[in-house]
Parts: C-alpha cells; structure tokens; sequence
C-alpha cells in the first residue's frame, strides 16, 4: 500500500542524497558517486540504471551567457565559450584577450608565452595558465563566472568600475512624471482651493534625451481677489552622453551647475562633464527639508523664485528627503501654509559642497547663450567656463570665467584633502557696470568644509562662510540690479504699481522714484532695495551621541549685508532618542511669518508604538511654542496595512491657543500605477481637504505602462505571463496584467539589480532567472525581460499497464522531446510547462534493457480540479509501454 505522504517523503530523501553527491562532485572525475539502488521502494526488483546521476556537475561544451565576477565585484555579462580538455571530462572556460579586458585584468603583466597562446584563436586557454593561482568557479545554477586572482593583479581598475561598453542606452521611448495636488480651505465664510502640477515630460529617441520640466500652479477667487492660474517652465532640453568625453551635451533651456558661479538658467549650448560617469563618482546633493506643521498644512518649496515642489503634510514634525539633485543654485525657500490661513517660512541652505578629485581627474563644463530667467526682462548674453583637476591625492585646483553684458568675472581657488576634512579657498573677483553709473570692482573670499568622522559620529555635510567687499556683485545680483536701473521690474510695468506700494528686497519707494527719473544709479542698487551680502555663514551638522545617547543636528545660516543693518539669522536644531521602544525628540526652528518677522518654534513629540507587529500603529503625542506664549499640543494614531505597507493611515486631535480645537485624518496609497494621498481637517471656523496624486507613465515598444513616481532613469520590466510577481527592489510595484511593470528610480552608469519575487505568480509560469542586472545611460528607458516559460504544472501519478508504479529516475519528456520531470517514489511526477492536453513520453533503464511508455493527458480545466492534498491539479495515468524494437530505435 503507498501512502501519499510517505512515498512523497521517500523521493525527497532520495533526491536531496542525490543532490548532496551532486553538490561535492569533481566535473573532471569519471564517477564520482555510487548508489545502492537496494535503498529505493522495490529494491533489487527493479534495478533502475542510475548511472547518470554518478557524475558530478559536468558542463557540456558550448557558448553561455554569463555575469562575470573578479573579486566578489560584477564586471559585467559576456558570451564564455567552453570546450572539453579531454574526451570524457567537464568542459572549461576558454579565456581570451576580450574576456581578459572586460574583467579589467592588464594582458601588458603577462608572460610572451601566455600572450602568444592567447592570440592563437583556435585554443582554449584557462585562466590558470594565464595567470598562475588564479581560480575560476563557474555556478550554472545561476549561470555565474566567478574569478579570483593574486592581489598584484587587482587595483587596475577602480572599484565599482563599469565600463561605457555595458552601459544600456535603452529603447525608444516616451515618459511623463507628475506630481498633483490639490488644497481647499474655508474660512470665515470663505473658500478658496488652490492646486499644484508639476511635470516632466520626455522623449527618448537613441542616444537623445528631449525633456520639459514645467509646473502649473493655480488659485481660485476668493475675498475680492481674481482667480490666479500661471505656468511656468523650469526647463526645456535635448540632451545626449558622449562617453569618450565623460561628458553630456544640452540644447536649450538649462540650468548652470552652480558649483563655482552662481547658477543661473541658459538658453543655448552646455557642455560639461558628468561625475556620474565615474566609479565610486559622488552624487548630486539635495538637502533635507524639515519643518513642523500644526494641521494638514500645504508645503512649497521654492528656488530663485521657481517653484520646486508642493506638498501636503500631516501635523507634526515633516522630512522632505526626495527632491531632485538639481543644479538650481540658491537656497531653498519653504512655506508651510496651515488650514487656518498661518503662513510661515524658513530658508535651507543650499550650495556645493567641496568635491576632491583623485589626481589626473578633471571636470569641466562650458555655456554659452542667454540668460534665461522668468524673474528678469533684461537676458543678456552669456559666456561661463569652468575647469578643475585633481593635482595630487591632496590637491585639487579649480578656476573659472565669466563674461556677461556690463558683467565679468574670474574665480580661482584650491581645495585640500586632510586628515580634518575636505576644505576649500577660492577668490572670485568680479568688475560689474550699471547703466548711468561708473563701473565698480569687488571680491568675494569663500572657504568651504566638509567632513564625516565614522569614530565620533559627525557629520559635517556642509559647511562654508563667505566675505565679499562693498563693491563685489555675484552674477545673480549684477543681473538684478541691471534689469532694475533699465527700468524693467519682476512685478510688471513701473508705472502701473501703486506709489504706497512696498517692495520689500525689491525696491525701496525712493529707488522707484530714482528709476522714474532715471537718476541716482547708485540708489538703485544700494539702500535696502537689492540686499547685497557682506557675511554669509552656512553649516548642516549632525552627531550622533554614542549607543543610547540619541542624535543631534543642525542647518543654520547667518547674513548680514552692506546696504542694511541687523543680521538674517535662521536655524533648526534638533535631537532624538528612544529609550525602549519609546521615541522622543525636540527641536527649535527660526520661521518667518507673511509680514517678514522672525520668530522662534519650539517642538517636543513622544512616539509609541502599540503592539509589536512591523504594522502595528504608533501613537504620537507633540507640543508646539512660540516666542510669544502660544502653544499648541496634539495627539496623532498613524500606521500602515497591507503586505507591502502600501495603505497609510493617520488621526490627529490639537488643541492651540491661538487655533483653537481641531482634528484631521489623511490616508495614502502606494500601489503599482500611481501613489494617492488625501486628508481632512477641521477646526474652529475653517475645513480643510487635500487630494494628491503622483506617478509615472512611459509608452514604450511593449506599450503603456503606468507606474510610481519614477524620476529620469527607470527600467520596464517584461515578464509574461507573470501577473502578480513583485519587483524586491521597488515596494509597491507588481507584474502587471499585461506583463510589464515599471522599477523607478535607478542609478545611471551603475549596476542596478532588478529582482522579482516569484510569489503569487500562477503555478503555471515558471521564471528562468529571477535577477537582472542593468547600467543604464542617465535618463533612459531600460528593457529588462525576464524569460518565462508558460505552461500546466500538475502531479502525475503513473503506472503501467499491469498496475505497477513507473519506477523511479525516468525521465519524461514531451513530443517536442523536452524534459519535463523526473519521477519519483510511487511513480509521482512533478510536470511543469506542459500542454493542456498532449502526449508524454517515460523512459528508464532497467536488468539492462531500455524501457519506455507513453501517456496521453488532458490537464483539469481549473487548478480548483486539484486533489485536496496537493496544491497542484492531479491526474492518475495509464502508461502504454513501446515496443522493445521501437525502444532500440531510439
């Protein structure tokens, strides 16, 4: 009698013993392995032939794709030819000079012996000929060459190093990133909704990369006051690599990085090297945005005056850590908007950071056209260059020159790599001409630091101070104060704008006076109309305080300037902890109301997690002053739900002294095709609601595909018939129905690793790799196709015409003579990739004689057809024996 589970049990033992002989066995060994076929159901009765299984893991000859490895680092895929040393042994890896060149090992360190045998063609020459000790393991499992050389032959190539020839250009595609939302309050009577849409839109025909980054921004009519809808375009560029250049080449409408000068947008040509390029290169830096809303309070981030990004946040503490890494260079000026009308601000430094290049490195970037600003009538030509090289591994140089109409500049300075830290000094001198005026001179002396110190914790990730003489005008002040001495405003015609009207950092009534008569240039660009810096004193600090001691940081920055007096200070300090599993954190914030007052926000928040679960909800409770004695404290529930944590949730309660009594709720939604968002909020006299949407669409040769937000380099992933598989890398995002499913966000010129989970996928696709590996181009499309087999799985339970169990190894195939299984105790068989319906071929060995059958199957029309102890459908059999004659014939 068998028992299901019992003989089920039996071919597990007996396969995971095969298996073990197999994982230990020499490829080169003739057998490796005997097996007493007397252990097996049946025994000595029915002596199948294992022969086939004695041998170790031998390689057939032939060509194989391969990810190849030196050293544990991927050095990228390549076709690998094998070919037996001797009749009778496991094929071996030939080696030749690209292969050599691909793993980035020097053929100038080998012997004339092994470059002679290398150029013979016709060989197969194994690496251990070429470079004595070294090893090579090949994994056919996961098709992987694994190299291993002498340490003197390492360090040619840097670490983390993918050369330009497996960086993926990608397919030709059409993409569109949006960021939508929308905020509606009423207050008093009145409502007023506001929205926000940012977009970037892009084509990608070959190496070409056309983009439009643009936002649409808009204001209903409220109090007496117009609707307001205004579109503004950020950028708008064609943009291609040229990889022997390590460089990028713009046309259009772009941005200056900003490093050395002021950046400044430009309609023209850019050319300039791109770091990204490099190994190990460094990044593009974006700060952190943090901050504490009091409601569902709508965020905006603004940069010389373009608008960045909009947000609505929940009450309490906010971390915006997503922008882009753009080269807009100016700080970052937020306000958060509260429900009830609150408007506050703060500024979050923004600049470079000293960058040190390794000696012989350079980066270099060119422009040349307009200046292209919304904020300025005036756009005069433009001529910028800037270079810097690396001189020694402490050293770097770096300089420039700037030519504008009535503006130019030079700049040179130095940065040093220490022990203390990366630090920088450069000199910017700059000759500036007002129209009506003499022409003025100045200098700017800048020092610059950063540093992380892994023993103490701290993190210096910027900072720097900066002194300009009374004569000194950046590119960005010079262009200002020339638009406004010929006369054009950012607000419109002069004329028009009401004599009472202020302009605070704009003009002064009398500057405005002065410019209607054309008289008294220096005024224009003096007193408290163009605030031009004397002191600058930037930092971002963070530190962490040993084990249990919690962390601190701090952004901060000081100004105080030539033409007014009193100094622009503004800072956030913070510090955290948790004792258990008890969060708790405090920090102070310098905001600025709509009136331009400065004030001090003071917040303590305690955080508890209730239950152990990873999506157990915390309970957060907060508490907010001012300088002036107003408090506020609230009491918040959020958490997430679903396998991926894909829904959020949140509850809040506040009370203030100056708000009133108020509570909210907001959810959010992370899946596949896009990422939802929405909340309430309502208190003493006003509601609130907000709806926001983000994602990504790319049309691509497969079709459309709609996805998370994805930024400008993404990967679709085709793989049929797999609906459901998840992508490890991105949470959140599934195979759709349709086979593809879009992975956002990768590096370009780096290997990115694209996995999929194979869980919940249909137990009729089966995937042949499930790990792909990608450097695509920045800004591309990448293809991933993930191969996949379609087809029924189902357990076979087969027997012969005189009722006996098909016996254990054979081998069943299908017509196509594809091997479909091996059948185990009990004549049990695990067909995967099989026909609805069609013909199965058993053979086996055995007392000597080659035996075979045939079976005729039709698979059940559902998986719900499936015996109630197998997750798999189950048919039982009849399998017709062959003829002995027709059995010899093959």
């Amino acid at each position: 009698m068998n028992v299901p589970g019992r003989a089920a049990l039996g071919a597990a033992i007996a396969f995971a013993l095969l298996a073990c002989a197999h994982a230990h066995a020499d490829p080169a060994a003739p057998a490796d392995a005997q097996f007493d076929v007397s252990l097996l159901a049946g025994g000595s009765e029915q002596a199948v032939d294992l022969s086939r299984f004695e041998r170790g893991n031998a390689v057939v000859p032939g060509v194989y794709r391969l990810d190849l490895y030196l050293a544990q680092q991927w050095s990228g895929v390549a076709d690998v030819r094998f070919a037996a040393p001797t009749p009778g042994t496991a094929a071996v890896p030939c080696f030749t000079p690209a292969l050599l060149d691909q793993l980035g090992l020097p053929q100038d360190k080998l012997s004339d012996a092994a470059r002679a045998a290398l150029a013979d063609s016709d060989g197969c020459i194994a690496l251990a000929d070429l470079i004595p000790d070294a090893t090579v393991t090949y994994d056919q499992a996961e098709l992987r060459l694994d190299v291993t050389v002498p340490q003197a032959w390492l360090g040619y190539r840097a670490r983390g190093y993918v050369g330009p020839e497996q960086w993926d250009t990608g397919a030709t595609a059409a993409l569109l990133n949006y960021n939508l939302n929308s905020y509606r309050t009423q207050s008093g009577g009145q409502s007023q909704t506001s929205g926000y849409l940012g977009v970037n839109v892009g084509l990608n025909v070959g190496a070409w990369r056309f983009r439009h980054d643009g936002s649409l921004s808009w204001q209903s009519a409220a109090a007496g006051n117009g609707s307001d809808r205004h579109w503004q375009s950020i950028a708008t560029y064609a943009r291609r690599d040229i990889p022997s250049w390590r460089a990028q080449i713009t046309l259009g409408d772009s941005y200056t990085s900003g490093e050395l000068f002021d950046s400044v947008g430009v309609r023209g040509v850019q050319l300039a090297t791109d770091d990204r390029m490099l190994p190990d290169s460094l990044r593009g830096y974006a700060p952190t945005v943090r901050g504490v809303a009091e409601t569902n309070a709508r965020v905006t981030i603004r940069q010389n005056g373009a608008l960045l990004y909009e947000t609505t946040v929940t009450p309490g503490p906010f971390v915006i850590d997503d922008l882009y890494a753009t080269g807009y260079g100016g700080d970052l000026n937020v306000s958060v908007t509260e429900a009830d009308g609150r408007v506050r601000e703060f500024a979050v430094p923004y600049a470079s950071v000293p960058q040190q290049l390794r000696p012989g490195l350079y980066r270099v970037a060119v422009a040349v056209g307009r200046v292209h600003d919304q904020g300025l009538q005036d756009e005069p030509e433009l001529l910028q260059a800037t270079v810097q090289r690396g001189l020694t591994n402490t050293v770097t140089a770096y300089g420039g020159l700037l030519g504008s109409d009535g503006y130019s500049a030079a700049l040179g300075g130095l940065s040093l790599n220490t022990r203390l830290g990366a630090m920088a000094l450069d000199l910017t001198a700059a000759r500036t001409q007002l129209p009506g005026a003499d022409s003025t001179t100045g200098q700017s002396l800048r020092a610059t630091y950063s540093k992380i110190l892994p023993t103490t914790g701290t993190s210096f990730s910027l900072a720097s101070y900066r002194y300009s003489t009374s004569g000194y005008y950046s590119l960005r002040d010079a262009l200002l104060a020339r638009d406004y001495a010929n006369g054009a405003l950012v607000n419109g015609d002069l004329n028009a704008l009401d004599a009472s009207q202020n302009l605070p950092g704009v003009l002064t009534p009398a500057q405005r006076e002065a410019l209607q008569g054309r008289r008294n240039a220096d005024l224009l660009a003096n007193p408290y109309g163009l605030e031009r810096q004397r002191n600058r004193f930037d930092i971002n600090l963070s530190q962490t305080l040993g084990e249990a001691g919690g962390s601190v940081y701090a952004t901060a920055s000081a100004r105080d300037y030539w033409n007014r007096s009193g100094t622009d200070v503004q800072f956030q300090l913070g510090y955290s902890n948790s004792l258990r599993s008890l969060s708790y954190a405090v920090s102070a914030n310098r905001v600025r109301d709509v009136d331009g007052r400065y004030s001090n926000q003071f917040y303590l928040s305690f955080s508890l997690p209730l239950g152990t679960s990873p999506r157990a909800p915390s309970l957060t409770a907060s508490a907010t002053r001012d300088d002036s004695g107003q408090t506020q404290g609230q009491v918040t529930l959020s958490g997430q739900a679903g396998v991926d944590g894909q829904f959020t949730y949140g509850a809040s309660a506040a009370h203030g002294d100056d708000a009133g009594t108020s509570g909210s709720v907001n959810t959010g939604y992370r899946g596949s095709y896009t990422v939802l968002n929405a909340s309430y909020g309502q208190g003493d006299g006003y509601s609130q609601a907000s709806f926001g949407m983000a994602g990504a669409v790319v049309a691509h040769p497969g079709g459309v595909t709609f996805g998370q937000p994805a930024g400008d380099t993404l990967a679709i992933v085709q793989a049929p018939h797999a609906t459901g598989a998840r992508v490890i890398s991105a949470p959140g995002v599934r195979i759709n129905r349709f086979g593809y499913a879009l992975v956002p966000y990768l590096t370009p010129y780096h290997i990115n690793s694209v996995e999929l989970d194979p869980k919940g996928v249909s137990l009729d696709v089966q995937l042949a790799a499930t790990s792909a590996r990608v450097a695509p181009y920045a800004g591309s499309v990448a293809m991933l196709r993930f191969e996949t087999e379609y087809g029924r799985t189902a357990l076979v339970r087969a027997r012969t015409g005189d009722g006996r169990a098909v016996p254990f190894g054979a081998e069943g195939r299908d017509a196509q003579g594809r091997v479909l299984g091996i059948v185990g105790q009990g004549g049990r068989l695990l067909v995967r990739g099989a026909d609805a319906q069609g013909t199965m071929t058993l053979s086996w060995q055995e007392e000597g004689e080659a035996r075979q059958c045939r079976v005729s199957y039709r698979m059940p029309s559902s998986p719900q057809a499936a015996a109630a102890t197998s997750d798999y459908p189950t048919l039982d059999v009849r399998c017709t024996p062959d003829a002995p004659s027709a059995v010899a014939a093959q």
